[in-house]
């Protein structure tokens, strides 16, 4: 039985999480990135079950207004075994990169994230999100600040290691097609990894 106190306390969680993203919506912290016009694109509620930390939103994603936009994100609602439906509910799933906004381009694909946004935000956030039952951390730059010195000396050997921090978090690469030399090499990740994962998922939006 929910007593009125805790009604009236998740009321106002879910009331100063939404005050909460619209200040980051409207913050000017992606002032000189690209596109001119950027605004910070996460989404996120009090309700939230599942947590994903990426790297930041590309191009595709920052212009259409819709994270993981894109052929990573296809794969990586497919490793979740999530809908899109249920992958853009922020009351099912919490979507907050490292940066916020878009890098811009590098030699070899997108910049790294800046890590102002992070710096910033991600605290502050976190503690809004209470009922969270598994983060999923995409790459090594969410692993790196999420699990810190429990990250081993590289990401396939963090990846290998999912057991010693799951459930409360769930390890990945980077989904994007420039990773298909790693999937290729490593088939262990898809044939024994990617169902575990999908149970985590699960269990965390039942």
């Amino acid at each position: 039985m929910i007593t009125s106190s805790k009604r009236d306390f998740m009321k106002n969680k879910a009331t100063s999480a939404d005050m909460l993203l619209k200040r980051i919506q409207s913050s000017d912290i992606c002032k000189g990135t690209e596109p001119k016009d950027a605004k910070p694109l996460l989404n996120f509620s009090a309700h939230s079950k599942i947590l994903i930390v990426g790297q930041a939103p590309g191009l595709k994603a920052i212009t259409s207004r819709k994270p993981w936009n894109d052929k990573s994100g296809e794969r990586l609602r497919e490793w979740l075994d999530l809908s899109d439906d249920e992958f853009y509910d922020a009351n099912k799933v919490a979507i907050v990169p490292m940066d916020f906004c878009y890098p811009g381009k590098g030699k070899s694909g997108d910049l790294p994230p800046r890590p102002i946004c992070a710096e910033t935000w991600m605290n502050e956030i976190l503690d809004e999100l209470l009922q969270i039952q598994t983060t999923i951390l995409v790459g090594q730059y969410a692993q790196k600040y999420f699990l810190n010195e429990r990250c081993k000396e590289n990401l396939t050997n963090t990846v290998k290691n999912w057991k010693s921090y799951a459930p409360e978090f769930c390890v990945l690469p980077h989904p994007s097609p420039r990773n298909n030399i790693w999937l290729a090499k490593n088939l262990w990740f898809e044939k024994n990894l990617v169902p575990e994962i999908q149970k985590v998922v699960r269990r965390a939006l039942k």
